[in-house]
C-alpha cells in the first residue's frame, strides 16, 4: 500500500469521527448547565435580617469645639475719684441695669457742689445788677444826658455778667453729675463679678471695681476650617445684603453630654481665614433664661448644614458598591431578594440618606446581603416589624 494510499484512509477516518466528538461535547456542555442549575434550586435561600425604611426629617450637622461667652461683658470703673465706701451688691448675683453697685465718700464732692451753687448765684446778682444799671444808662441815652460809650460800656457789662452766669451754671451742673457717680450702678443687668477693691480703697477716676456679665442670651465663638465646604457658605451668607435675615441653626452639646435644650443661630462669620490657625471664626447665639450656659464653658457646636423634609434613612451597611453601582436589596415577593439602585445623599448620625430608589413602607435587607444577587431566595430571620 502506498503512503497516498493511506493518507487518504486517514482523512476518511478523521472525517468519520469529527461529528461523533461534537456531540459528545454539546452532551457534556447541557449537562454541565443543567447540573448547576440544580444546584442552584437545591441551595438553601440565604438568612438575612430586613428592617422597615424609615422616613423623616433629617438635619445634616457637622460638630465643632466652641467656648461660651456673654453676649455683654462690661467692666465697671470708677468715673470719680474718692474712698470706697461700700459695697451695695452681692458678688456673683444678678443685678439690673440702674442697680446701685459702690458708694464712694460724696461729701467732697456736697461741698463742691454747694460752691458751685454759690458761685452762680453770685453770677445772677451780677447779672441783675447789670440788667438794671442799663436800663438807667438806657434812659439818660434817650435824653442825651450821657455818652453812647457809657451806654456801650452798660451793654457790655451785661454781656460779661450773662458769659458769667452760663459757666457757673455749667460748674453747678459739673458739680451735680460727680456727685452723683459717687454712687456707683450696674450698666446693665446680668451677674456681676468679684469686686477689685475692697471697702476703704482710695479710688482714682476710671479705677476698675468689678465687672458684669449678661447671660441671656449668651454667645458661644469657635473656628470653622478653612477646607470645610460651610465655611464659605457661612461667610457668604453673613455679607450678603439679600439673604433677607437667613442664619443657620446651630444646637449644643454640654460638658455633661446632654443637649441643650434652646436652639441657636449663627449670626457673625468672619471675612477672612486666620493665617495662624488656618480658620474661620465664627460665632452663635443662643436664648438662656434658665441661666444654664457659664461663660467661659466648653461645648460642643452641631452646626446644621442641610435639612431634608420626608428623607429616606438607612444603615450605612445596607449599601453595596459593586459592578452595577451603588444599590441596596429589598424584600420582594415570595421572600426573594430585589437589587435596588440609589442615589446616595450625605451621612448624618451614622445613617445614610437615600435621595431616590426606595420608598417608605418596602422592606430593606440589612444584613446577610453581601452574597446575594437580584432574584435570590432568602430567609427572613427576624420579624417583619423588627428594627435593628
Amino acid at each position: 500500500m502506498s503512503f497516498a494510499t493511506l493518507s487518504r484512509n486517514s482523512l476518511k477516518l478523521s472525517a468519520l469521527f469529527l461529528p461523533l466528538a461534537f456531540l459528545i461535547g454539546c452532551s457534556t456542555d447541557e449537562s454541565a448547565s443543567e447540573q448547576a442549575a440544580e444546584a442552584q434550586q437545591q441551595r438553601p435561600p440565604a438568612p438575612v435580617t430586613i428592617a422597615p425604611i424609615e422616613v423623616r426629617d433629617v438635619n445634616v450637622t457637622v460638630d465643632y469645639a466652641g467656648r461660651v461667652r456673654g453676649s455683654r461683658q462690661i467692666e465697671v470703673r470708677a468715673r470719680v475719684g474718692g474712698i470706697l465706701e461700700e459695697r451695695l451688691y452681692v458678688e456673683g448675683q444678678q443685678v439690673e441695669e440702674g442697680a446701685p453697685l459702690f458708694q464712694l465718700d460724696p461729701e467732697p464732692y456736697q461741698i463742691a457742689l454747694q460752691l458751685a451753687e454759690a458761685n452762680e448765684r453770685n453770677a445772677r446778682a451780677n447779672l441783675d445788677q447789670a440788667r438794671r444799671e442799663l436800663r438807667r444808662v438806657a434812659d439818660l441815652y434817650e435824653r442825651n444826658s450821657i455818652s453812647q460809650r457809657e451806654r456801650d460800656q452798660a451793654l457790655t457789662a451785661v454781656e460779661l455778667a450773662e458769659s458769667s452766669l452760663a459757666q457757673t451754671q455749667a460748674a453747678v451742673a459739673d458739680a451735680r453729675r460727680n456727685l452723683r457717680y459717687t454712687r456707683v450702678t450696674a450698666p446693665i443687668s446680668g451677674i456681676t463679678g468679684m469686686e477689685t477693691l475692697s471697702e476703704g480703697s482710695l479710688l482714682n477716676s476710671g479705677s476698675l471695681l468689678t465687672s458684669i456679665t449678661q447671660k441671656d442670651p449668651a454667645h458661644v465663638r469657635f473656628s470653622l476650617p478653612e477646607n470645610d465646604a460651610a465655611v464659605q457658605r457661612l461667610a457668604r451668607q453673613a455679607r450678603s445684603e439679600t439673604n433677607n435675615g437667613h442664619l443657620y441653626s446651630v444646637f449644643l452639646q454640654l460638658p455633661d453630654g446632654s443637649e441643650f435644650e434652646h436652639e441657636g443661630k449663627v449670626n457673625f462669620t468672619d471675612s477672612s481665614i486666620d493665617a495662624r490657625t488656618g480658620s474661620v471664626s465664627a460665632r452663635a447665639v443662643f436664648p438662656n433664661p434658665e441661666g444654664v450656659l457659664i461663660p467661659g464653658q466648653f461645648v460642643r457646636v452641631s452646626l446644621v448644614l442641610q435639612t431634608f423634609e420626608d428623607a429616606v434613612v438607612i444603615p450605612q451597611t445596607a449599601v453595596i458598591e459593586g459592578s452595577q453601582g451603588t444599590q441596596v436589596f429589598v424584600l420582594a415577593e415570595d421572600n426573594k431578594a430585589e437589587a435596588r439602585a440609589v442615589e446616595l445623599g450625605p451621612v448624618t448620625n451614622g445613617k445614610q440618606v437615600i435621595l431616590s430608589g426606595l420608598q417608605a413602607g418596602e422592606q430593606l435587607i440589612i444584613n446577610g446581603q453581601v452574597a446575594l444577587h437580584d432574584g435570590a431566595a432568602v430567609q427572613v430571620t427576624n420579624a417583619p416589624d423588627e428594627e435593628e
